[in-house]
């Protein structure tokens, strides 16, 4: 295919092999302190619950943990989360619960992404248009209708078993999938059922409000990916790595290696600093970081 950087002209295929290699251990030490992280912001909202002012920045900041929890449940969706595959899938299907995001489907959407990423009329997240304008942008980061529109959507129609991506594979994955969004609404409903019974507002101001508060970071953090970027299959080209910091590495497990991960989605987030380290020198869309690529986007826009 033209214009396509084969994997064997930059890593030879032991060294593949050797970076592919799964850990329990290291996937759940990672996973831990993600949720230790947002145990202790919750802890922070609670704290803070009688001082109003407080409360919004306290609830972003326990929404952006949250939001990113899509970074491990991405990482699971590949099976590298974890050597286990039961642990990967078990992990997957919790943390789409969580963020309204059923695993199966998006399994199914992710994989297509890959094989046909950046490709006009071919990859399923170009489906929708990314903004164009100051104002679009603005409302994109929202989340309203890029995130929370489009997740609860795609979990009611499922419900109803109306199926019609052309990315599922067979009806035996169309039946799992309606099996499973059909599972997360009846625990949404208990959910909401005991906080009504008990006069609880527990999960909208420890679950929802959080993550309406930080949607915004999860939207500007997945925009930086192929945003502005050429639509071809050289992936050294059409997916951006960024330099940043190791506290949103460590908050995206990884996923800064972007370009790494398209070129080699078979290996785990702990090893992609090392295919990042064979790439280096061929890098084409490598900016430093996501202020500078917010500042270009934003400057590009009407």
């Amino acid at each position: 295919m033209e214009g396509f950087v084969a994997r064997k002209d930059i890593c030879s295929f032991t060294e593949i092999r050797a970076m592919s290699e799964r850990s329990d251990p290291k996937g759940l030490v990672q996973l831990g302190s993600h949720v230790a992280a947002i145990v202790a912001a919750g802890v922070l909202v609670w704290a803070v619950r009688d001082h109003g002012w407080l409360m919004i920045p306290a609830q972003m900041v326990l929404g952006i943990l949250i939001t990113f929890l899509f970074c491990p449940h991405h990482e699971c969706i590949h099976w590298t989360a974890f050597a286990s595959k039961r642990l990967n899938d078990g992990v997957a299907w919790v943390l789409g619960l969580i963020g309204f995001l059923p695993s199966l489907w998006f399994r199914a959407f992710h994989f297509e992404h890959h094989r046909e990423t950046h490709l006009e009329d071919h990859d399923p997240e170009l489906v929708d248009v990314k903004p164009d304008t100051k104002g679009a942008l603005l409302f994109y980061l929202t989340g309203l209708k890029s995130f929370w529109y489009a997740s609860l959507r795609i979990i009611v129609l499922h419900a109803m078993g109306r199926i019609t991506d052309g990315f599922v594979p067979d009806d035996t994955a169309r039946r799992a999938m309606v099996r499973q969004a059909r599972l997360y609404l009846l625990i949404y409903g208990l959910v909401a059922a005991v906080a009504i019974w008990a006069g609880s507002w527990a999960p909208l101001i420890y679950w929802i409000v959080p993550m309406v508060l930080g949607a915004w970071s999860l939207r500007l953090y997945l925009l930086a990916e192929h945003t502005l970027l050429p639509h071809t299959q050289d992936m050294l080209q059409n997916t951006r790595t960024m330099r940043t910091t190791a506290p949103i590495r460590w908050l995206a497990w990884q996923m800064s290696y972007h370009t790494e991960h398209h070129l080699f989605p078979a290996v785990p987030f702990h090893a992609l600093h090392k295919a990042f380290g064979k790439i280096t020198p061929r890098h084409g869309a490598l900016i430093p970081g996501y202020w500078h690529f917010t500042r270009e986007y934003w400057a590009s826009l009407k």
